[in-house]
C-alpha cells in the first residue's frame, strides 16, 4: 500500500489526501562524510518517483532544523536529478575536522544515518 501512495504523490503537493509521516529510511540511501570542518551528507531517493518527494520536503532549512544544535553553520543543498540524489553540505558540522576534533564522529560518518531519521510525507490510499 505505501508504494503505490508515494506513487501517487510523486509530483504534486501534500494536501489533496490523507497524509501519513515516513522517515526518509523508507524513501532513501544516505551517505557522509567529511572535508575539514564540512560534512558533506548524500541522499539517494530508492526509486525515481521517490526522487521529487525529496526535491520538495528536504530543503537546506529543513535540514538544519533537523540538526539543530549539532552544527554551527550553514546548509547547502545541491540537486542531481541525474542520480536522484541530493547533496548536503552541513558548515560547521565536525568542531574542526577529522585530525583534530574531539568528537566521537569527527568525520561526520553517522550524519547519513540521523538524516535518514527526518521524517517526510506522504499520501496515503484512502
Amino acid at each position: 500500500m505505501r508504494k503505490a501512495a508515494v506513487r501517487r504523490l510523486a509530483g504534486r503537493a501534500v494536501g489533496k489526501g490523507r497524509a501519513k509521516r515516513v522517515r526518509l529510511l523508507e524513501l532513501a540511501h544516505a551517505r557522509s562524510g567529511d572535508k575539514g570542518d564540512t560534512a558533506n551528507v548524500g541522499l539517494i531517493a530508492l526509486k525515481p518517483e521517490y526522487y521529487p518527494l525529496l526535491v520538495k520536503q528536504v530543503t537546506a532549512a529543513r535540514v538544519a532544523r533537523h540538526f539543530k544544535g549539532m552544527i554551527t553553520g550553514t546548509v547547502e543543498r545541491y540537486e542531481l536529478p541525474n542520480l536522484m540524489a541530493l547533496n548536503f553540505l552541513l558548515h560547521g558540522a565536525l568542531d574542526g575536522g577529522g585530525t583534530i576534533s574531539l568528537k566521537t564522529d569527527a568525520q561526520g560518518k553517522v550524519l547519513s544515518t540521523a538524516l535518514l531519521r527526518l521524517e517526510i510525507e506522504i499520501e496515503v490510499a484512502q
